[in-house]
């Protein structure tokens, strides 16, 4: 089986690690937990074993966190920390900027700067280069392109050629990504538009941090399975990250609450 040999190896390529995370995150979730989480760990055991390889401090550390119970979750990041995965590769998961939603979300106004809700190729090959060279990691023009075309199929769940802000969130970790809350409320786009015109009171196409407040309770009120209202605060300071001095405008909230992008 590939995966097997892909978890024997000293070091994972950049196209194995997709191979592996795809095969594991069977519904596409986004992470992997339960009896996905579970398989991992087994597989892992066992393709070392019998390649007579000890687990590296990492896979053991993994094995320890996970291995005796069915409540954790992993994402692809933390996936990629347990993996001996091919270095510049390895670096785009490790990027400083995406420590948190907050970070994440101003990385992301800087390549989406025309509020488009989503990075085509181009730019993606763009974001992936300024992240090497902030690293002082110098890579050919064919290796990044490799890249881009990975992160666009590790990424890209529609299969549109494009990646929106809700798919490259990925590259936060689990606990970090409060965007994977608000998958489970996502709007269809007429019922955002007369959610949004609701407190776009003067059709500016835009609110400002007060009115997304009030945006984010009656949001957490009608899903309190999915939101805590006791997190608007956090909420709110990583949606205000994607705003433009002050002003959160309605496609950028779109990337987030709309079903159908914007």
């Amino acid at each position: 089986m590939a995966v097997e040999t892909h978890l024997q190896g000293k070091e994972v390529s950049a196209a194995q690690f997709f191979e592996i995370w795809h095969h594991y995150d069977s519904d596409g979730s986004g992470y992997l937990d339960g009896k996905e989480l579970q398989s991992l760990i087994q597989d892992l055991q066992q393709a070392r074993k019998k390649a007579g390889l000890d687990l590296t401090p990492e896979m053991k550390k993994f094995v320890d966190q996970f291995g005796k119970s069915s409540e954790g979750k992993i994402g692809i990041v933390e996936l990629a920390q347990i993996l001996p995965t091919e270095e510049n590769f390895l670096l785009f998961f490790r990027c400083q900027q995406l420590k948190s939603s907050e970070d994440f979300m101003q990385t992301w106004r800087k390549y989406d700067s025309d509020h488009s809700g989503y990075m085509d190729a181009e730019e993606l090959k763009g974001f992936l280069k300024d992240l090497l060279q902030k690293a002082n990691k110098q890579i050919d023009d064919s290796k990044l392109s490799e890249y881009t075309d990975i992160m666009l199929r590790m990424f890209d769940e529609n299969n549109d050629g494009k990646l929106e802000l809700t798919e490259m969130a990925k590259l936060l970790p689990v606990q970090e990504n409060f965007l994977l809350k608000f998958k489970g409320v996502r709007m269809s786009p007429n019922e955002f538009s007369k959610a949004f015109e609701s407190f776009d009171s003067d059709g500016s196409g835009y609110i400002d941090e007060a009115e997304l407040e009030v945006f984010l309770k009656s949001l957490c009120e009608k899903n309190k399975s999915e939101l805590d209202i006791n997190n608007i605060a956090t909420y709110k300071k990583s949606i205000m990250a994607l705003s433009d001095k002050g002003k959160l405008f309605r496609n950028d909230l779109a990337a987030i609450l709309c079903t159908g992008g914007n």
